[in-house]
């Protein structure tokens, strides 16, 4: 059994976590997700029994006993994923298409995916009883939550399992939806989209929970809310701007949005992230890291001709960098996706 997800680029990300959203619901916060066909595959194979192998690429590998590894190891998300379906006597191969630790959801991603390839496995294959897409990102992102000891955010588990392009609205009110989706650039313009932005990974791996800890413990503290509330305007303003295809005003909500960032935390844009957003902006277009922030990847919007221009600009820097590349992926319309029943 093997099931994949695309992981995804953001606007507005760190406003899913409920330390942000639920302080700030009178503004009505949101994140924009814009899915990438850099699909993570978790395919699921026989093992020894009594025995769980997690194999991942970029990560490493490794075995225990059923219900028995530690959660804190690199690989502990998978396990205790498997732990929560029973499994036994498998070998879990998780493959991404997308750099390892880019900032791109890779880790909440394979979680999602691995849940949809356990689930598809439990009930044999029999898709009209699967879960759904929505309760499998809720129940991945809860293990993550479990497992982490820290809030987490549920942005790359919805992308992911929703793909496409969407803004998530977030709520706090009792017996109320966790989200409300939106459709901000439906499939029939995902081409179009495609043309106006551009994504890279600039070779240097993040660490999310750095910039994250310092943004809630800035937060808590009370001194950054204003920036906070801005950050929230500017997302609406953004997901108006790219549902009307305005990609100019895009842009702009961009640099103003990443610009605040850089305020609180200006190591948010490493040496790489930061020549390739002064290029963006030379070239007219908006430039943002994803995720944390804190290397990783850059993407960047803006009009069809200032995304050309871009282009060339930012592979001469690329270039310059060991592992460094243009990531060559357009807009990922279908979300998870059960790739094979055994």
């Amino acid at each position: 059994m093997s099931a994949s997800a695309p992981c995804r680029l953001d606007m507005g990300g760190t406003l899913d976590l409920r330390t942000f959203s639920t302080p700030l619901q009178h503004l009505n916060p949101c994140t924009l997700n814009v899915a990438l066909e850099l699909r993570t595959t978790a395919t699921l194979e026989p093992h020894t029994a009594g025995r769980v192998r997690v194999s991942s690429r970029g990560v490493g590998r490794a075995e225990f006993a059923a219900g028995r590894a530690p959660y804190g190891h690199p690989l502990g998300l998978m396990f205790a994923v498997a732990d929560l379906f029973q499994a036994d006597g498998v070998h879990i191969r998780i493959h991404s298409a997308s750099p390892p630790r880019s900032a791109l959801g890779g880790s909440s991603v394979a979680a999602v995916a691995l849940a949809a390839a356990l689930d598809a496995a439990v009930r044999r294959g029999r898709a009209a009883q699967r879960m759904r897409p929505r309760s499998i990102a809720l129940l991945a992102h809860a293990v993550e939550e479990a497992v982490a000891r820290v809030p987490c955010g549920y942005q790359d588990h919805l992308a992911a399992a929703y793909g496409g392009v969407h803004a998530w609205y977030w709520s706090a009110a009792p017996r109320a939806g966790i989200f409300r989706r939106q459709v901000v650039v439906p499939a029939r313009r995902h081409g179009e989209l495609g043309r106006h932005i551009l994504a890279a990974y600039g070779g240097v791996e993040h660490v999310s929970a750095d910039v994250n800890g310092r943004w809630v413990q800035q937060f808590v503290g009370g001194g950054t809310r204003p920036v906070w509330a801005e950050i929230v305007r500017l997302t609406h303003r953004f997901v108006d701007a790219l549902a009307q295809a305005d990609y100019g005003a895009a842009a702009e909500c961009m640099r103003r949005e990443t610009a605040l960032r850089r305020r609180l935390t200006p190591e948010v844009l490493d040496e790489a992230g930061r020549e390739l957003a002064a290029a963006a902006a030379r070239c007219g277009c908006g430039a943002r890291f994803t995720g944390a922030g804190g290397g990783g990847c850059v993407w960047a919007i803006g009009k069809a001709d200032a995304v050309a221009r871009l282009a060339p600009r930012w592979r001469e820097i690329l270039d310059r960098r060991p592992g460094a590349h243009l990531l060559r992926a357009g807009v990922a319309g279908a979300g998870l996706r059960v790739e094979r029943a055994g």
